[in-house]
C-alpha cells in the first residue's frame, strides 16, 4: 500500500512539474490590463479566500487566450488564485460558459432544456445545423461558428432562446436566428462571454 501511494505521489510531481514548464515555456500570462483587472477583483475578498474570484478570473482568462481554457491556461489561474488546479479545472468543467476545448470566433448555445424544448428547441439547432453544415459541438472550417446546447439559460418566457456571448436572442424562429448568423458572419468578430473592453477600462467593474 505504502509503496502504491509513494507511486501515485511521484506521478502526480511529475505531472505538477511538467505542467509548470509547459507553463513557462509558453509563456502563459495576462496582459497588463487583464492582471490589473484581476488583481482588482481579487482584492474584494479576505487574504486566503481568492478562491472566490475564481469566476471572473476565469472569464477574464478565456477573454485573454482565444475563448478557451486550455490545461496551461487554468494553471495559470491556479497560481494566481494560491490554489491547486484541480480547484480550478473542476469549476471550469461545471460551467457550460467556459471552453475546454477550441472554439470558433462566436460560439452559439442553444438553451435545450423544458420549456425551450416544448417551444422547438431540437428544431432549431437542427436548423443552424444545417445552416452551417455542422453537428453540435462541432466548429464550422472557417473557425467563426461553434454550436453549443446548453442547460437553463433563465429565459423560459422567452423560449426558444440562445445566447451569443453577452446577449440573449429570444423567441428565435428560423428567419430571425438566420438573420442573426448572417450578422454575425458579416462583423466576423470574437465574441465572448466579457468584452474585450471590460479588461482594457475595467471602471464597470465594482471595486
Amino acid at each position: 500500500m505504502t509503496k502504491i501511494l509513494f507511486w501515485h505521489l511521484e506521478i502526480y510531481t511529475f505531472v505538477a512539474n511538467t505542467q509548470k514548464k509547459f507553463v513557462a515555456s509558453k509563456q502563459i500570462k495576462f496582459s497588463d490590463e487583464a492582471l490589473a483587472l484581476a488583481h482588482k477583483i481579487m482584492k474584494r475578498y479576505p487574504e486566503g479566500k481568492q478562491k472566490s474570484a475564481i469566476l471572473p478570473i476565469l472569464h477574464i482568462a478565456q477573454t485573454e487566450f482565444d475563448g478557451w481554457l486550455s490545461v496551461p491556461v487554468m494553471d495559470y489561474v491556479a497560481m494566481l488564485l494560491k490554489i491547486q488546479p484541480i480547484e480550478v479545472y473542476e469549476v471550469a468543467s461545471f460551467y457550460s460558459m467556459f471552453n475546454l476545448k477550441p472554439v470558433g470566433k462566436c460560439v452559439i448555445e442553444v438553451c435545450r432544456t423544458g420549456p425551450c424544448w416544448l417551444m422547438g428547441a431540437e428544431d432549431m439547432v437542427k436548423f443552424i445545423e444545417k445552416k452551417l453544415g455542422i453537428k453540435e459541438g462541432q466548429t464550422t472550417p472557417d473557425g467563426m461558428f461553434t454550436l453549443k446546447t446548453v442547460e437553463c439559460l433563465a429565459s423560459c418566457g422567452t423560449a426558444p432562446m440562445m445566447q451569443v456571448g453577452e446577449t440573449y436572442h429570444e423567441n428565435l424562429t428560423f428567419e430571425k436566428c438566420d438573420n442573426i448568423l448572417d450578422e454575425y458572419q458579416k462583423k466576423g468578430e470574437q465574441i465572448s462571454h466579457w468584452r474585450k473592453e471590460r479588461i482594457k477600462n475595467h471602471s464597470d467593474i465594482h471595486q
